[in-house]
């Protein structure tokens, strides 16, 4: 099945900094807002949670909101600002003059982002704090995809975050807060947020992807594990058609249709595929965990999302213990991530999972 293509109809997701709308974070926002009415905001703010559950749109709400001196929209608890106010357009053509964004760069010589924000990018936040507010308010940083800063980036925070200047706000936003420095952690307010409702997901995907049918929308959701940039990603990548494919290959796991791989690891390695290997590999992850979870509380093969999704995890999970499947996922994981972060080979690198998978279930 070829990926879908959004219909007319389909409206486009806007990005966090002007994205209007907020789904599912009700209560961070009324913290956020009760700290910062109660004049108890602190120096920096830690947004954690999965990718694509809207903590970025929380972080550029929550600045617009403050920059905004906090006028909401009236008779709302949350931190909405009228979209057509100043600060709200300000911030979303990135011109706001106390608002500094920091994130990782285009590399133009590999064509494409940076797998790290470096130390160039951290170094700008301490002048642009060091400057008086424009607007007699505050100076805001959003730093998104913190956890991706680099040791010398990271260490260039760490002196802002040891001596924070008056005034001066920092929301950090990472997916994996573990990999940010521990002396970086504990100087931040943590605010971890959860992945999102799957009825949430699937009311969004009827926004922004009304041609799915019901079923497949539910499919979706139930691959997103809670993430609706997730979802979107899914559905641009064709990942049911996918996901059908990963499950025929491990249905026949310990012996592997090593043909059926190859092919299938090759259409994945082509430069055009990348989006769909990252797919892929998220979702290969997924059955590993889910399935070593479900075994461990002895509720195996509920929920099925795919035809023979079910039957796979039944037969694999009677050959190993449920925490080295657990521990396989976790090495498999370390090895996608040391692909994308070193350029290896992708084909390889799915090649060896798999096979990792086999040997364990011989």
């Amino acid at each position: 099945m070829p990926p879908t293509v959004p219909s007319p109809e389909a409206e486009a997701i806007p990005p966090p900094r002007a994205n209007p709308d907020l789904v599912g974070h009700e209560a961070a926002e009324r913290e956020l807002r009760r700290l910062y009415e109660t004049d108890r905001l602190p120096h920096a703010i830690l947004f954690s949670g999965p990718r694509g559950i809207g903590k970025a749109t929380l972080a550029f709400r929550f600045a617009r909101f403050v920059l905004a001196r906090g006028a909401a929209v009236p008779g709302v608890a949350g931190l909405a600002i009228d979209p057509d106010s100043g600060a709200f357009r300000r911030v979303v053509a990135g011109g706001h003059a106390d608002l500094l964004t920091v994130e990782r760069a285009y590399d133009p010589r590999r064509r494409r982002l940076r797998t790290e924000i470096v130390v160039e990018d951290a170094r700008e936040i301490a002048g642009f704090l060091r400057l008086t507010p424009a607007e007699e308010g505050w100076r805001i940083v959003v730093v998104d995809g913190a956890d991706a800063m680099n040791r010398n980036a990271a260490n260039a925070l760490l002196k802002i975050l040891e001596e924070p200047p008056r005034r001066a706000l920092l929301l950090l936003v990472a997916h994996n807060p573990g990999r940010l420095l521990p002396t970086i952690r504990s100087r931040l307010r943590r605010l971890p947020l959860a992945p999102l409702e799957p009825e949430a997901v699937r009311g969004l995907l009827r926004r922004y992807r009304p041609q799915l049918a019901e079923h497949e929308a539910a499919a979706v959701a139930a691959l997103a594990g809670g993430s609706i940039g997730r979802a979107l990603e899914l559905i641009e990548a064709g990942g049911l058609a996918l996901y059908g494919s990963l499950i025929e290959l491990l249905a026949q796991v310990p012996r592997i249709d090593i043909a059926g791989l190859h092919a299938f690891a090759d259409r994945l390695s082509r430069p055009e595929a990348e989006d769909a290997y990252r797919a892929v590999g998220d979702m290969l992850l997924q059955f590993l965990a889910r399935m070593a979870a479900d075994a461990a509380r002895g509720r195996l093969g509920t929920g099925e999302i795919a035809a023979g999704e079910g039957a796979a995890m039944r037969r694999l999970a009677a050959q190993a213990d449920p925490a080295r499947w657990a521990e396989l996922c976790g090495e498999i994981e370390a090895g996608f991530a040391a692909t994308e972060g070193l350029n290896l080979d992708r084909k390889q690198a799915l090649m060896s999972g798999f096979f990792a998978i086999e040997r364990l279930a011989r």
